[in-house]
């Protein structure tokens, strides 16, 4: 009897994991929906400014020493009047990158421009207690943020500023580009990722009227905005997701803009890619339980409640998804729904439907979108892709769990190391990202996902082998680039001929 109770236990959870990847793969459809209605609906600047305002740049940065030069010069290119720009560079650095924004910050400042360094001695707050430092001394009414590792286009702020003659515009956003997408599996991988939020996502929220966020950087803020909504705070790893919501709870009105691209480097090693997506998937569950509760509390409409809790909670996914390998590891892949070929013919089929087969579709339309004459040639990196979400579960779900018990941590840069040429290399960098214990997991996971996926050949259950053979390869992937330095190169790059990197929407 303890066991038939045991059985029915684990079949209900089994069932509700199930359930909640349906429900979560349904709504990416739901978006889909909201994105087809809403993509012609633009945003129009209502004037021009009959002077333009002061906009200050600011630049945060900490230990940077392979792109501070660069951003800094695609900042100063910025077509806008010397007399109206003010540069930040806000420097917590320990390397001699605090050297080198400070020589960079006196070179321009001898050619007519206002750059400034600001360098803190300590890190309190991380990035949002820098942004927060700068805007006590920054002389602009409105702030451009840009992240070490973009480069934005010299008309960036012709574009954008326009936007902020409607008093009620609080923030501006751009979509990201990549300068480096075409340089290995895994930057073309992480391309794909995040083409799917910043432009299907971010244009379907923005333009059906539901919340939306700042990306953290490559967008404009007016600065009463910022106070208005309680300035930076770091009691989240996501400063930029939280001030956002907290912002539009007040009432401001947030412009994406997907047709003006600001180019930026991926991370080019799993390490670091896995550290920042930690780092993001912790910061939402963080903004999820301080601000949702705020959220449903609040007059706004229900359709904006139901889509932020979606945004808010959609990282839960990560945790269904290693709770599901936890059972097929248990069950030697006969999982606890267990039965006959025709009940579980009765769950997967549904799921698939729901979550693989939506993500998938999210994907290449996504893809068509932005790259309307060459989007095809990446259709082969699909099951890649879900791998590779499969393969990070395990380090975002550690993400999950620590937010959800108020684990605390710092905050993890992600390393750049200047790399837009397939010529170039990460390895000799000065900046090596930190290894976790989880690769030892995700490596244990590889080989038995491996083994069933062999003893499912050999037993004829072809059925499983495409859903088995995405766990093994995602989970072997994601383990074995962790091990950088000790594999070849293979894991880094990717041969073909170089293409253009930049997604422009096609019309």
């Amino acid at each position: 009897m303890l066991f038939n109770y045991a059985d029915i236990l684990a079949t209900a959870i089994y069932c509700s994991i199930l359930a909640g990847l349906a429900i979560f793969g349904l709504h990416r459809y739901f978006i889909l929906y909201l994105y087809w209605k809403h993509k012609r609906t633009r945003f129009e600047a209502r004037e021009n400014f009959a002077e333009l305002p002061r906009v200050t740049v600011q630049l945060p940065i900490f230990n940077e020493i392979h792109v501070l030069e660069r951003l800094v010069r695609s900042v100063a290119a910025l077509k806008y009047p010397k007399d109206k720009l003010e540069i930040q560079i806000l420097d917590d650095s320990t390397d001699e990158t605090r050297d080198m924004a400070a020589d960079l910050a006196s070179d321009f400042r001898a050619r007519g421009f206002d750059m400034v360094h600001i360098h803190r001695t300590d890190r309190t707050g991380f990035k949002a207690g820098a942004l927060e430092h700068g805007l006590q001394f920054c002389k602009g009414e409105f702030i451009l943020i840009l992240d070490a590792d973009f480069m934005p286009p010299a008309d960036l702020l012709e574009k954008t500023i326009p936007f902020f003659t409607d008093g009620q515009v609080g923030m501006i956003q751009t979509r990201w580009g990549h300068i480096n997408r075409k340089y290995s599996f895994l930057t073309r991988v992480q391309a794909m990722f995040l083409d799917g939020h910043l432009l299907l996502e971010q244009t379907a929220r923005s333009r059906s009227g539901r919340f939306f966020n700042f990306n953290g950087t490559a967008g404009l803020w007016r600065k009463t905005c910022i106070e208005d909504a309680g300035g930076w705070q770091h009691d989240t790893l996501t400063e930029d997701l939280d001030l956002s919501y907290r912002a539009q709870l007040k009432g401001w009105r947030f412009v994406f803009l997907p047709e003006v691209v600001t180019p930026a480097e991926l991370p080019v090693e799993m390490n670091g890619f896995k550290a920042q997506q930690h780092r993001w998937t912790k910061g939402s569950i963080q903004t999820f339980k301080k601000l949702l509760p705020r959220i449903w509390r609040s007059p706004l409409p229900l359709a904006i409640k139901v889509e932020a809790t979606f945004h808010l909670t959609s990282n839960f996914v990560y945790l269904f998804v290693a709770v599901l390998c936890v059972f097929l590891l248990l069950g030697g892949n006969k999982s606890g729904a267990g039965g006959s070929a025709l009940l579980q013919s009765m769950l997967h089929v549904p799921v698939f439907l729901a979550a693989s087969l939506s993500a998938i579709i999210y994907y290449i339309c996504a893809q068509r979108e932005l790259y309307r004459n060459s989007w095809k040639k990446d259709l082969c990196l699909l099951p890649l892709l879900l791998a590779v979400g499969i393969g990070l579960s395990l380090n975002n779900t550690r993400a999950v769990l620590e937010a959800l018990f108020n684990h605390q941590s710092g905050f993890t840069r992600t390393p750049k190391y200047g790399i837009h040429s397939r010529r170039q290399t990460w390895r000799t960098g000065k900046y090596l990202p930190i290894r976790s214990v989880v690769t030892v997991i995700e490596l244990v996971f590889a080989v038995a996902f491996t083994w069933f996926l062999g003893a499912a050949f050999l037993k004829g259950a072809f059925f499983s082998l495409p859903f088995l053979a995405l766990f093994a390869v995602g989970f072997s992937f994601v383990g074995l680039s962790s091990l950088h330095l000790r594999l070849p190169r293979f894991f880094d790059r990717d041969d073909r001929p170089a293409e253009s990197s930049d997604g422009a929407l096609a019309t």
